[in-house]
């Protein structure tokens, strides 16, 4: 199983950026895949996931409205369009994935766990 996270950068307060998480390798069907970002002094969080099986989605409050997380059937892809980006954004996002849980119990950790974790990338909100 393979995931890669790539589209960050550097991006002012305001602006927006849209990364993807390329994803292969998954055998089954009923899995969830989602956004994770952690930042120095800060817990890892859990920003929004998708099932890909029903398309069930979920947003940590942090980023609701501002966030839109979506698949790509064609290409395999899970994309996250970041909207409205502040400073506490900044961090590496990187994708995971949980085989027959919920995008709720995937983002939140209440659930089976991650089963696969793919490398991240750099997100900056900075002036």
């Amino acid at each position: 199983v393979q995931l890669q996270a790539s589209g960050g950068g550097k991006v002012q307060p305001g602006g927006s950026l849209r990364i993807s998480c390329a994803e292969s390798g998954i055998a089954v069907d009923d899995y969830a895949i989602g956004w994770f970002r952690e930042a120095p002094g800060k817990e890892r969080e859990g920003v929004s996931c998708i099932s890909i099986s029903d398309g069930g989605t979920y947003y940590a409050k942090s980023v609701r409205g501002r966030f839109t997380i979506s698949r790509d059937y064609a290409k395999n892809t899970v994309n996250l369009q970041m909207n409205s980006l502040k400073p506490e954004d900044t961090g590496v996002y990187y994708c995971a994935a949980t085989l027959f849980g919920a995008p709720e119990s995937l983002c939140t950790g209440y659930g089976p766990g991650i089963d696969y974790r793919g490398q991240g990338t750099l997100v900056t909100v900075s002036s």
